[in-house]
């Protein structure tokens, strides 16, 4: 800065450094460092010697807040605003060009925040101890989960489960065990009373069936399908069903795929 530059100024234009700092945002302090380091020097001096900034000094003021903000260190902001190659409109340019990047970053990390927030606020994820509650103490949850995001976590079936049981409280959780309990029951009355699949009374146990299904992901009949020949031939699923009416696994297949065949 030449001492031409730092003669007292009497233009009542310039702004002491008190009022600079409120008008920027920044520290008194800040600006006697920036003033020290020689990368903002107040134009002019008052009468009584106080520094005074003029418009030229605010505009390369705000160029350094803003390479600051964007994370470059004094001694880079400095090599950049006094290269001799570079205008005042392509520094302004510039800082545009990097700006608008951060800002598109730091939209994207807010809508994945926001979306993380929301699950939490709105996930209630059970227990231990509460699915023990609800589906009795044999629940391999945690097994069945795993296994699950194993086989099925790349698809858009998995995405939506975990978006909708996000949602769930253990009160609905209890209501979603209740009702399937009641639909299994009824489905072994139905092989015990020897109801033919694909009656009507058998293809409104099937379409309930998939209503249930759809509480956790959108599945239409060819799922459906897939899903009754895994109750078959997965032995755990038909243990679980057999363990209410011995054969309810391979009745429960023959409904479902019957009720898809007429749709």
């Amino acid at each position: 800065m030449s001492e031409e530059k730092r003669t007292e100024s009497k233009d009542t234009r310039d702004l002491t450094v008190g009022v600079v700092a409120g008008l920027v945002g920044v520290s008194i302090r800040t600006l006697h460092h920036y003033d020290q380091v020689g990368l903002v020097v107040p134009s002019g001096r008052t009468p009584a010697g106080y520094r005074v900034y003029d418009d030229t000094d605010i505009e390369r003021l705000h160029q350094v807040l803003t390479y600051r903000e964007l994370g470059f260190s004094l001694e880079q902001i400095a090599t950049l605003l006094d290269d001799p190659d570079v205008d005042p409109l392509g520094h302004l340019e510039t800082q545009h060009e990097l700006l608008t990047e951060r800002i598109d970053r730091l939209l994207r990390m807010v809508a994945s925040l926001e979306e993380m927030m929301n699950a939490k606020k709105e996930g209630i994820a059970l227990s231990a101890a509460e699915q023990a509650e609800i589906f009795g103490d044999q629940w391999p949850g945690e097994e069945y989960a795993a296994e699950a995001e194993e086989r099925w976590g790349d698809t858009d079936a998995w995405k939506q489960s975990q978006t909708r049981t996000a949602k769930y409280s253990k009160q609905d959780w209890q209501r979603i065990k209740d009702e399937t309990d009641d639909l299994e029951r009824r489905l072994a009355d139905a092989m015990r009373h020897e109801v033919t699949p694909g009656s009507a009374e058998a293809n409104a146990l099937a379409e309930e069936h998939r209503a249930q299904i759809g509480r956790f992901y959108d599945c239409d009949h060819a799922m459906q399908v897939c899903l009754a020949d895994m109750y078959v031939a997965d032995p755990r699923f038909t243990e679980h069903y057999d363990a209410q009416a011995p054969g309810l696994a391979v009745f429960v297949r023959e409904v479902i795929r019957a009720n898809a065949e007429q749709q």
